[in-house]
């Protein structure tokens, strides 16, 4: 019988990878972000996810689901997902497109307007914590890379 040997990585690649990846960094502070802001909404029964969708429907004209996916950054079939359970808990609703009746066009429900009024306060609140947290830090140009970084 042979033995085989699984190639291993150096440990230096590790600590390579860990230290210049910007999807590892991203997704370390987004996953620490996400944790925060969803444990502040929960008193108003929203996720940070759910807050974003329903914030991204406050408009003068309700978009397409094909506008809101790259907008959210988010496959049509995880926002697919997502909006119905907002419409199940009344905070979303969805209408034909007059301009193309195959599609759908979403808006908030007035109980989606009143959930966000009540985020409102707790959003900024945690906002401005986390601006204090980051103190001289640069928010512009942080938010603009971030968005840079989106678009890629």
């Amino acid at each position: 019988m042979t033995e085989t040997t699984t190639p291993t990585l150096p440990y230096t690649t590790t600590i390579e990878v860990r230290d210049r990846c910007l999807c590892f960094r991203a997704q370390r502070a987004a996953r620490a972000l996400g944790r925060r802001f969803d444990l502040a909404l929960k008193p108003v029964g929203l996720t940070n996810g759910q807050f974003s969708i329903l914030m991204s429907l406050n408009r003068p004209e309700p978009p397409r689901i094909s506008d809101l996916a790259p907008f959210l950054a988010m496959d049509r079939t995880t926002l697919t997902a997502a909006l119905k359970v907002l419409e199940r808990r009344g905070l979303i609703e969805t209408a034909p497109d007059e301009d193309d009746r195959r599609g759908k066009r979403l808006r908030l429900a007035a109980r989606g307007h009143a959930v966000l009024q009540d985020a409102m306060p707790i959003w900024r609140r945690e906002h401005d914590a986390v601006d204090a947290a980051l103190g001289e830090m640069d928010l512009a140009q942080l938010k603009a890379a971030l968005m840079r970084l989106g678009e890629l």
